[in-house]
């Protein structure tokens, strides 16, 4: 009986890794090969969008693998953006547009898939992103779920990003994901890059992201926060309410930033009854 089970677990996993695929796609015009995995296979398009540095695998392994069976009718495509995961090359470059030219990079990507018309998970820089895009090309977005953003940054959160832009001082456990996708050198590299780039934003632009594309979405929104999340202020959960006036809402009272991960089943239910128009 323990001989079954544990080849039935086996089994499990092994069906569930076999239920995706992964390839790279060429961007048409940009000379960018994107990577992506996909799962799923019904008519309807969501994209998972990963927080900094992220990537599918990094940041979504569980809605990769319980999404299509919530979601049957979509195919959950998450990618790496360019310069992240395995988008390499081309290497990563920040600067003041950054989060703009991954919103156009997500919009070239989907329209390369004949998917022109899609949803989108959004987490933490995904988030941005996802609003980004959604306020500046509505007409592409049928629904967002975001989650740890915010559409600008304020002192204290400039405080807390510059208190933790040194990798070396994270523990061991926070620091092993990335080391193993970048190596140890380059992510301590790009990590300082992401954070120069995120408080020059506070710096040369009063911390906007996208405050204007907020004011521009015209998608139904679902807004998911940790309560006690450390990475992102209390305030822009009002401020984003406020502003999506199609917006719903859902808290996890003891949550944190990566509540996809450490509440993974609630989550993706939730998330999947609102984009099979179930939400209540």
């Amino acid at each position: 009986m323990l001989g079954r089970l544990r080849f039935g677990q086996r089994l499990h996993l092994l069906m569930a890794r076999s239920a995706h695929t992964e390839r790279k796609v060429q961007v048409p015009g940009t000379g960018v090969d994107l990577h992506i995995v996909e799962s799923g296979n019904g008519p309807r398009s969501l994209l998972l969008m990963p927080g900094a540095l992220g990537s599918a695998w990094t940041d979504f392994r569980p809605q990769i693998e319980q999404l299509p069976k919530l979601l049957p009718e979509h195919t959950i495509i998450a990618w790496d953006p360019p310069g992240y995961g395995k988008s390499v090359p081309p290497k990563r470059e920040f600067g003041l547009e950054f989060f703009r030219n991954d919103a156009q990079a997500a919009v070239d990507l989907m329209k390369t898939l004949n998917r022109p018309k899609f949803s989108i998970l959004g987490w933490s820089d995904g988030g941005i992103t996802a609003l980004i895009v959604a306020g500046r090309y509505p007409e592409t977005v049928e629904k967002l779920a975001i989650w740890g953003a915010g559409a600008y940054l304020n002192a204290d959160e400039v405080k807390a990003l510059r208190n933790i832009r040194d990798v070396a001082k994270w523990s061991p456990r926070m620091r092993e994901p990335m080391e193993q996708v970048y190596g140890v050198e380059r992510f301590a590299q790009l990590w300082a890059e992401w954070v120069d780039a995120a408080t020059a934003f506070y710096d040369q632009r009063a911390g906007d992201f996208c405050r204007s594309e907020v004011e521009q979405v015209k998608a139904p929104t679902f807004i998911l926060h940790g309560k006690k999340d450390p990475m992102i202020a209390a305030e822009h959960i009002p401020w984003l309410r406020e502003r999506l006036t199609q917006a719903s809402y859902h808290e996890f009272p003891e949550g944190k930033h990566n509540i996809h991960l450490r509440y993974a089943e609630e989550f993706n239910k939730l998330v999947a009854d609102f984009f099979n128009d179930k939400a209540k």
